[in-house]
């Protein structure tokens, strides 16, 4: 029971690794709000893990203030804030467009940024903060020139952020998923494709296996707790290797 007491907002917790978090927090006596935008799969979570559901789409910012107003009315304030909303997108350089370039970074960068300067009034002093990064961040692989750029920024900004709320004792930390079974890539792909790159995901992790949502969700519910008290301003490689090996 690490969060008996504590409270969480969780942006993008309707599946996935914010879902399997939200599960987490509620079982160790955490009170807690997710966001998400779609409102049918919002309330079906919300009611799985006890949570508080407001519907928000983090790149909207104005969606964004209001969903941190009506959690922190709700909640009574916020000790722990976990920024894990995030969109997928593979697309070359000379075919990239504009707007997937701005939907992509409208989300994954401009939106978590956002959420995290928005909700810094609602944090009380001494909470924690974890933002879902991704090692594609650190890896070049083609296509994902748009993704890994937003990534890499989120990453930026979460080291800064940790060292300008120092005077506030709030540490800030990342965790960078490998190849994860859930459903981001999965959207709007046939079975067969599916199966091809998840084959192909696996193949090249040194494990030889994708990780679970719950796996990636321990490593966010650590870096949030007590347990993780003199940890700040790190990028967690939750990978199966496939940075390191």
């Amino acid at each position: 029971m690490r969060y008996s007491g504590k409270t969480v907002l969780i942006f993008g917790g309707n599946s996935g690794i914010g879902l399997a978090a939200a599960k987490g927090f509620h079982a160790e006596g955490a009170r807690l709000a997710i966001t998400g935008r779609n409102a049918e799969s919002l309330a079906h979570a919300a009611e799985r893990c006890g949570a508080y559901a407001i519907r928000s789409d983090i790149a909207s910012v104005s969606d964004t203030e209001a969903a941190i107003d009506r959690a922190a009315r709700e909640l009574g304030g916020i000790d722990i804030l976990f920024v894990n909303a995030g969109i997928g997108g593979f697309a070359p350089l000379p075919e990239m467009t504009e707007a997937f370039w701005d939907s992509v970074h409208d989300v994954n960068l401009r939106g978590c940024v956002f959420a995290l300067q928005k909700a810094l009034p609602a944090m009380r002093d001494g909470g924690a903060i974890v933002i879902t990064g991704s090692i594609g961040s650190m890896l070049a692989l083609p296509g994902n020139i748009a993704y890994a750029a937003a990534k890499a920024g989120l990453r930026a900004a979460a080291r800064i952020l940790a060292a300008e709320l120092l005077p506030r004792r709030i540490r800030v930390n990342m965790v960078s998923p490998g190849p994860t079974e859930t459903e981001i890539f999965k959207r709007g792909a046939p079975e067969a494709e599916i199966g091809a790159l998840r084959a192909m995901m696996t193949a090249n992790v040194p494990m030889k296996r994708m990780g679970t949502a719950e796996e990636i969700a321990r490593a966010v519910l650590f870096l949030a707790s007590d347990e993780a008290a003199f940890i700040n301003g790190v990028d967690l490689f939750v990978d199966g290797g496939c940075v390191e090996l």
